[in-house]
């Protein structure tokens, strides 16, 4: 057991969030971002498996071959794409539903924050895209918030942190990137 290592890892990538978000001008939303981290259901299993160099849910999913920790903080905390799936009446089969814009911007915050708390000084600003376009994750996002997600990332990677939390900022409609 971690417990301390595991509290200093989610508060510095917390707090990270909530600089971004204030930058990214959703800074009230920040405020409460990852709230659940701290609950027993997250933070006993977070200590347990801490790794330091990847989510400890990973960690726990080794070991049971699921993670409850992961699956109570995506159904509590909207900023995660896997929060926005619903039943499609016509074929009641579970679907992606399109984010609203807000929470791609936190999407990106923490993704972001993940990247330097778990990259370290290997952290580049193409860091986050990197990891989105290695990932399955487009198959499990609406078309839609993920161009919308990946527009932000490429920004960064080609614009730098300033530059796209200014955009963030005074954009309310996010555009969607080319593919």
């Amino acid at each position: 057991m971690h417990p301390l290592k595991h509290f200093i890892t989610i508060t510095k990538h917390r707090n990270e969030v909530i600089r971004l978000c204030f930058k990214a001008g959703i800074g009230f939303q920040g405020l409460f971002h990852d709230l659940s981290k701290y609950s027993p259901t997250e933070f006993i299993p977070g200590a347990k498996y801490y790794m330091g160099d990847q989510s400890p849910n990973n960690g726990e999913r080794y070991d049971k071959g699921y993670s409850l920790a992961w699956m109570h903080h995506k159904g509590r905390n909207k900023h995660h794409f896997e929060f926005w799936y619903d039943y499609e009446m016509a074929t009641k089969k579970l679907v992606p539903i399109d984010m609203p814009d807000r929470y791609i911007k936190e999407m990106f915050c923490d993704r972001v924050a993940a990247s330097k708390t778990y990259g370290k000084s290997s952290y580049t600003q193409e860091s986050p895209l990197l990891y989105l376009t290695k990932s399955t994750a487009r198959e499990k996002m609406t078309e839609k918030t993920y161009r919308k997600l990946l527009y932000l990332l490429k920004m960064l990677a080609e614009k730098g942190e300033k530059e796209t939390l200014a955009f963030m900022r005074r954009t309310k409609v996010l555009p969607e990137a080319e593919i």
